[in-house]
């Protein structure tokens, strides 16, 4: 009786990067920068995602594996950011695939002596330090897995499998995304 609630990762990644093209403006030939996971089975579809998507659209990649210690402690990832954006001045997209990368973006930015406003930041994962980044201006675009959907239909699918004898449900709750437009009206949710 189990199906899944979540976001499906490989789409979720390629929404992510197609949705940050389209906003930030891109044309073929620009250059973004990804720090992500590909190498890890299962949770690498979403970056593999989100490069598919970058180079569908004719953008040079700039991609980055996140180390053990940047995946663990977000901060320890600064000397990357700073030296990749250092060799790399005219990137115009990052997009992280982590949410503590996500959530960390303005200490990034600030770091490589980046302003808010000097290149678009997307990335994963609703948090309290999301909700921040997008209000500091620092980060522009991330995609919103609803991860109360997750838990509640997550429940709800085992009360219908037990009562009823339902099969599992597949849904895709990696369908939304947060902005400054909505910041406001998600910060309370996310905050809970």
């Amino acid at each position: 009786g189990y199906g899944y609630v979540g976001a499906i990762l490989h789409d979720a990644g390629y929404a992510l990067g197609q949705e940050a093209v389209k906003r930030a403006g891109l044309k073929a030939g620009d250059k973004a920068f990804l720090w992500g996971l590909e190498s890890q089975a299962g949770r690498g579809e979403r970056t593999l995602g989100v490069h598919e998507a970058l180079t569908d659209a004719g953008i040079e990649v700039i991609y980055q594996e996140i180390d053990n210690a940047t995946n663990a402690e977000a901060a320890a990832g600064v000397p990357i950011f700073t030296g990749i954006i250092s060799a790399n001045p005219d990137i115009k997209l990052v997009i992280t695939d982590h949410g503590n990368l996500t959530g960390t973006m303005q200490t990034f930015f600030e770091a490589a002596g980046l302003g808010p406003d000097d290149a678009y930041a997307a990335g994963f994962d609703m948090s309290g330090n999301a909700v921040e980044a997008i209000r500091s201006g620092y980060l522009d675009l991330v995609i919103d897995q609803q991860q109360w959907l997750q838990g509640y239909f997550g429940v709800l699918q085992i009360c219908l499998t037990h009562n009823y004898g339902f099969a599992g449900l597949q849904i895709d709750t990696g369908a939304g995304f947060a902005d400054k437009d909505n910041i406001e009206m998600l910060a309370p949710l996310v905050e809970k």
